[in-house]
């Protein structure tokens, strides 16, 4: 195993408490896993906030919009037979699943890529409608010409999709909808066009035939998507044994497409590794590296809302550095730098025959 991620010596850069709640009554549990991009000058964050009801003995309590966009609060007892509430993010009830929190985005810009911090000019984004009642998360950036494309995990009891909003300013935007269905998310669109062609990195989930994999897929118009394909899967006996996801818009560079992408094991343990497409053919992987490029290690990555987690889906791009935002421990904000050729270095060390053989 090697890491060869530069952590801030700041870091945790954003913890809950630096943040208000959106509510009085509510209380931000954790910050997750930002979306990242430039803009006049300065480098924002798109952080997911998750936040709750306030516990009392007995009871559980869990937020949720209702069809009227308003924050409806559903209680059930703690000895209710049906409930199962094993896991801190996910409860289950009479056959159910609910999330414990409701996640919503807040936008965070800094001078110097390290202090953050919130202005009214530029107010949360919530979940709209009916499929976002449960909320939206881990946001994606990507930037084509001049409009920003966010593609987010929209969470309703109907399901788990992406949806997409675009804009231009980052003070009105166009809500698109659902461009992925249930079960799906980690959905990167690439930055710019291959021949013409707009495409993404997205991750449709299979229980019972298939698992967690990297998909690819193109579109026309960046909103209306086809041509799906699978080229990265799980590997058995290896650290991203159970389920892998894209990270933020790949990288172009002199040998192709760059993706970083998170994988998780049995243990549900998250580290982060890179993967190379083809310049000219995205569902075309050249290699894939063996080991993390960058894998839990820090006390505020061990210990948190859900422990031993590192997950990014965001970064910024200066010649050979890459800037990465991440999360860490499904709690707190954190930064971290790579170097372009040394990921390439290590993702030369494999090869892989097929985009679509099992690995």
């Amino acid at each position: 195993m090697q890491d060869i991620a530069r952590r801030f010596p700041q870091n945790p850069l954003l913890l809950p408490k630096d943040l208000k709640s959106s509510k009085e009554e509510f209380q931000i549990i954790c910050l997750l896993n930002p979306g990242v991009f430039t803009f006049n000058g300065k480098t924002w964050l798109v952080v997911r906030v998750a936040e709750t009801i306030t516990q009392k003995e007995g009871v559980i309590y869990f937020p949720a919009i209702n069809a009227t966009g308003n924050t409806e609060i559903v209680e059930i007892p703690l000895n209710d037979p049906d409930l199962i509430a094993t896991d801190p993010r996910v409860i289950s009830y009479k056959g159910l699943d609910y999330l414990t929190t409701l996640s919503h985005l807040r936008l965070l810009s800094s001078e110097d890529g390290i202090h953050f911090t919130e202005s009214e000019d530029y107010p949360p984004l919530f979940g709209a409608g009916y499929l976002e009642r449960f909320g939206i998360e881990d946001c994606r950036v990507a930037q084509i010409e001049d409009t920003y494309y966010l593609t987010y995990t929209a969470v309703s009891d109907s399901g788990v999709g992406v949806g997409l909003r675009t804009t231009k300013d980052w003070k009105t935007f166009e809500h698109r909808g659902m461009i992925l269905p249930p079960h799906n998310k980690d959905c990167a669109i690439f930055n710019e066009k291959v021949n013409g062609k707009y495409y993404c990195l997205h991750r449709p989930s299979s229980v019972e035939l298939g698992g967690n994999y990297i998909w690819l897929a193109d579109s026309p118009d960046g909103v209306h998507w086809g041509n799906h394909q699978c080229i990265i899967k799980v590997r058995p006996g290896q650290w991203d044994n159970t389920r892998v996801g894209a990270g933020a818009s790949p990288i172009k560079t002199e040998k192709g497409w760059l993706a970083i992408y998170h994988g998780a094991n049995e243990k549900h343990q998250y580290c982060l590794g890179a993967f190379l497409m083809d310049p000219d053919d995205p569902s075309k992987v050249i290699g894939r590296t063996v080991d993390p490029i960058m894998m839990p290690l820090e006390t505020y990555e061990l210990s948190g809302f859900f422990g031993h987690v590192v997950f990014t889906n965001g970064h910024v791009v200066n010649g050979d550095e890459i800037t990465f935002y991440y999360g860490a421990a499904d709690e707190f904000i954190c930064g971290a730098k790579f170097s372009i050729q040394e990921i390439l270095t290590a993702i030369e060390t494999i090869k892989i025959a097929s985009p679509v053989a099992k690995n």
